[in-house]
């Protein structure tokens, strides 16, 4: 049957691309010609910011006596698991040589990025887990440079709690640069850092479209729009821990979709009663992003059985994905699409973006067709190697020789032949035409 909207969003989560390039893009000339002063100029004129740029161990230090003891156990908490999930990653990926024909072996060496810039928000929301995400999984990987940056504020600094986070991760060193200034002084090595050969982390619309433009320059971890979420949910979900969690992801920002699926009406219209009063006990900037995200992005879809409703998560490939539905095992071997799978009422997205261990940088506005996630794979190259004796080398050269001649490819043929007359020059070789 065809979907059924009982609450139909008016907007979709885009902005307007074509004047934030722009803006983006002057700035990020302007620093890449005027590196540390134009990058400090940025500081000043957008986070009113003339502090020290480069974190000293006095100051990293003074930062973590302003973080409580028991604040700092909870982010060591997080850490722990953040590390041993990635660690586990990391064991999943390995290198490994095989023989594919006599005399020729053939390999794959998994290489970590040398130099990593992790971004960290400070602004709106001081994001202590994402600290927590980025650097931890470069370590865990093997990246010789970690630097991470985060927006600082006027006459502050960066938020204590946040120096602390990726100091105790693993940092070499913490800007306080926020925005494109921050993006543009890790992709240019700036104030000692060496160039990043990749970027991650969250941020804002300016953030994200810094990454886009300087992708393939350097690599990033993904394309990131506004965070997303979709819940799962049949008769037997409590609607409001279904509402609470739809709340509790709408806070992110303005345009930051919440999707409710179900295949059971009464559920449906209980949770969208209960979602106007959660928000409205919210404090005044969590219910600023949570009613306009609500009004104008969240949907509210019902679906015929359970099958239509996997089919319709799919077709949205949501950032986050939460189940609150019978016989958990079917929907994680069914479901394909997401960034990352939340099964059952005892978790929820907030677990997973703050200390649950898997990582919470995740594939947003329908990546998760395709991609997914922050990982310690994303840090690392799988690269090839292969090595050949005489004899080995002989059918591959025969092989390559007469398909670079049915290509047209006579330097590459060429190749082939003149090892063949050199390692055996006593044997004829059919090679091509030109062979």
């Amino acid at each position: 049957m065809a979907l059924h909207y009982l609450k139909k969003a008016p907007k979709t989560a885009t902005s307007d691309a074509g004047e934030t390039r722009a803006i983006v893009q002057n700035i990020l000339d302007d620093i890449e010609k005027g590196r540390d002063e134009a990058a400090r100029k940025y500081a000043l004129e957008l986070d009113r910011y003339d502090g020290n740029i480069v974190m000293t161990r006095d100051e990293i230090d003074a930062a973590k006596a302003q973080v409580p003891q028991k604040l700092q156990d909870d982010i060591r908490f997080a850490h722990d698991n953040v590390r041993r999930f990635a660690e586990a990653q990391k064991d999943s990926l390995r290198d490994f040589s095989v023989e594919l024909v006599p005399g020729l072996t053939t390999g794959q060496r998994s290489i970590p990025c040398r130099s990593v810039g992790c971004y960290v928000p400070g602004g709106r929301y001081s994001h202590v887990a994402s600290a927590i995400m980025t650097v931890t999984t470069a370590r865990v990987a093997g990246c010789r440079n970690v630097t991470a940056c985060s927006p600082p504020r006027p006459g502050v600094g960066m938020n204590p709690a946040i120096v602390y986070t990726a100091d105790l991760c693993g940092a070499d060193r913490i800007l306080a640069l926020g925005g494109v200034q921050g993006i543009a002084a890790m992709a240019f090595g700036l104030f000692g850092s060496p160039p990043a050969d990749i970027l991650v982390g969250p941020g804002n619309q300016f953030v994200a479209e810094a990454k886009r433009i300087l992708f393939g320059r350097v690599g990033i971890d993904m394309f990131a729009g506004p965070t997303d979420s979709l819940i799962l949910a049949d008769a037997g979900a409590d609607p409001m821990v279904v509402a609470a969690d739809l709340v509790g992801q709408a806070e992110h920002g303005y345009n930051s979709p919440v999707w409710l699926v179900t295949d059971d009406e009464p559920l449906a219209r209980a949770v969208m009663d209960l979602v106007p009063e959660l928000i409205a006990a919210l404090p005044e900037l969590n219910r600023k992003n949570a009613e306009a995200a609500w009004r104008d992005y969240a949907e509210v879809i019902l679906c015929a059985d359970r099958e239509e409703m996997a089919a319709t998560s799919d077709d949205y490939a949501p950032e986050h994905l939460t189940v609150q539905a019978a016989d958990l095992d079917w929907w994680l071997n069914r479901l394909q699409c997401y960034g990352s799978l939340f099964l059952g009422e005892e978790t929820t997205v907030a677990f997973g973006d703050k200390a649950a261990g898997p990582n919470h940088v995740l594939p947003t506005s329908g990546a998760a067709r395709y991609t997914g996630g922050l990982s310690v794979h994303k840090y690392m190259k799988v690269a090839t190697w292969q090595r050949a004796t005489r004899d080995g080398a002989r059918l591959i050269a025969e092989a390559t020789a007469r398909i670079s001649r049915l290509e047209g490819m006579e330097g590459h043929a060429r190749t082939a032949d003149i090892r063949l007359r050199k390692y055996f020059p006593d044997t004829k070789f059919d090679l091509g035409a030109n062979g």
